[in-house]
């Protein structure tokens, strides 16, 4: 009879750390829903920034920027580039392009204005 009963149990067996936090966040995220990630990510972020400062996210933004470069050559960036600009031309018209276009110009010659003459 006691045999039975053991038949009946299931068997435990140990979690890696990896199965064990999958199933940890899948609960959170069903009971809290997948908007929660994005408020506690919002909230840590917000208290980082007012412990560390601005300066932090240039300096780590430098590091990023300067592995990337390490990392790929000219035609990477180029392709990037390739593909951003199309992805934009396929979001704006002709008119987005006029506009930013002359808020550009305008830079260039408020930037000429202010150097003193050579």
């Amino acid at each position: 009879m006691a045999s039975n009963d053991r038949k009946a149990t299931p068997k435990l067996r140990p979690m890696t750390p990896s199965q064990a936090g999958r199933k940890g966040g899948s609960a959170v995220r069903d009971k809290y829903g997948p908007g929660y990630y994005e408020t506690i990510g919002r909230k840590g972020g917000e208290a980082l920034r007012d412990k560390v400062g601005n300066a932090y996210y240039r300096e780590m933004a430098t590091r990023g920027g300067q592995a990337n470069v390490k990392k790929y050559d000219a035609a990477h960036f180029a392709e990037m580039g390739r593909r951003g600009g199309n992805k934009t031309k396929e979001r704006h018209d002709a008119e987005y392009f006029k506009r930013i276009g002359a808020l550009g110009g305008a830079a260039k010659r408020k930037k000429q204005q202010q150097q003193p003459p050579a």
